[in-house]
């Protein structure tokens, strides 16, 4: 599976890490959940079986391939050959579906009977009820407090598809810290508990295995790319980075072509020097979070800094190892794109396409303003996600304009 990438100066190491950065520093009450995973999961996603069945959903449950468009009019306006990734139109309304099947499947095959998940935007935590739902498993996903306020709809759905939904009160009550509740929550349910992260993040090896199943998202783009300009390749890919899962499927078969700009575009807020930011590549310092070492936000003496964004799902502190690899060998260009950038650029994008942005993609879509093109270079952006869970923020937003 994946071979484009299997052997990348860019892919993880034996021992987990990209570069300096990734690795398992995890208590030890985890080692065992951890060491089994690390043990099979490259022989179970590599097998004639798993291959067959996540195909087979990927095809007629999700909704795969998901279209490469050209963005006639976006073209026009910016002077430059624009496709769009269309993750929107997956089932669920996001890329995060392709991981989720992706590891119901695995754990399934690991024997395992409860899944947990963190979620920020809602997207993770939807497509991981809908594939217990699928597969009859019970799911319980933790969401930070203020996350589930405004991510109301999302909520609704994970509940309406038989998911518990256990808010995180601590800390900043986002993302950061409902993976801190999901991670104690295996600790304590070590035998029958699988945890589908959502993002490639956490110890090894989830950076991977996330990775290696959201690469159908780049191994489409090769032939969609031959179809349309009878290359297999465009010039750039721009993509959203949070924890970085949809930046990384994008990314991943196109890792070691020089020909191809890896784009990724972070949330700087209210700006990258307001302390009110989730720039993590522009402000970090190496740190180990979640049990990965990565890029981090953090304070002299090492505590994190709370991340913000108006987007639930880019306010991370921290990302994803392989993110900050390519970040630190110079193979990614990563740029911040702040909250008044990206709802400006979703707005424009819904009436020049007629298509409603996630707020966290119009980051992505932001960076068009910031950078000029060629009139014959071919961009791709990765359309992660939908805007319907979004809309009360973009007509609050709206109203204020």
């Amino acid at each position: 599976m994946n071979e484009a990438a299997g052997h990348s100066k860019f892919s993880v190491n034996e021992r987990g890490f990209y570069g300096n950065y990734g690795g398992a520093y995890i208590p030890e009450m985890l080692y065992p959940n951890v060491k089994e995973l690390e043990d099979n999961y490259l022989r179970i996603i590599g097998s004639e079986s798993f291959q067959k069945e996540f195909r087979s959903l990927l095809k007629d449950y999700v909704g795969r391939p998901s279209p490469l468009y050209y963005a006639k009019r976006l073209s026009e306006k910016y002077e430059t050959k624009i496709y769009l990734k269309r993750e929107d139109l997956n089932h669920t309304g996001a890329h995060k579906i392709n991981n989720t099947v992706g590891q119901i499947l695995l754990a399934k095959e690991l024997g395992k009977t409860r899944i947990i998940a963190e979620t920020g935007a809602g997207q993770h935590g939807v497509a991981t009820a809908t594939v217990c739902a699928l597969m009859g498993l019970e799911c319980v996903v933790y969401m930070g407090a203020i996350d589930v306020v405004r991510q109301e709809p999302n909520v609704k759905r994970m509940l309406m598809l038989g998911a518990t939904v256990i808010p995180a009160e601590s800390g900043s009550k986002t993302l950061k810290d409902a993976t801190n509740e999901a991670i104690r929550d295996w600790i304590n349910n070590p035998v029958d508990t699988h945890y589908i992260i959502g993002s490639v993040v956490g110890p090894h090896p989830y950076p991977d295995l996330v990775a290696r199943l959201q690469s159908v998202i780049s191994e489409e783009i090769l032939w969609q790319m031959m179809e349309k300009e009878g290359r297999d390749y465009p010039d750039a890919i721009i993509a959203c980075v949070g924890g970085g899962s949809n930046a990384a499927g994008a990314f991943y078969h196109y890792l070691d072509n020089p020909k191809v700009e890896l784009i990724a575009i972070e949330a700087a807020g209210l700006g990258v020097d307001t302390g009110e930011t989730a720039a993590t590549t522009k402000i970090g310092k190496p740190g180990v979070i979640h049990s990965s070492k990565t890029l981090l936000m953090q304070t002299e003496d090492g505590q994190i800094v709370e991340p913000y964004s108006i987007s639930a799902g880019l306010d991370y502190p921290g990302i994803g190892p392989i993110h900050a690899h390519l970040f630190e060998s110079g193979r990614g260009v990563f740029e911040a794109v702040t909250d008044e950038e990206a709802m400006q650029a979703g707005f424009e994008f819904c009436r020049l396409e007629g298509i409603i942005p996630a707020i966290e993609t119009a980051h992505a879509l932001a960076y068009l303003k910031k950078r000029k093109f060629g009139a014959d270079q071919v961009v791709v952006i990765n359309l992660s996600g939908r805007g319907d869970k979004d809309l009360a923020t973009y007509i609050k937003w709206f109203e204020k304009q």
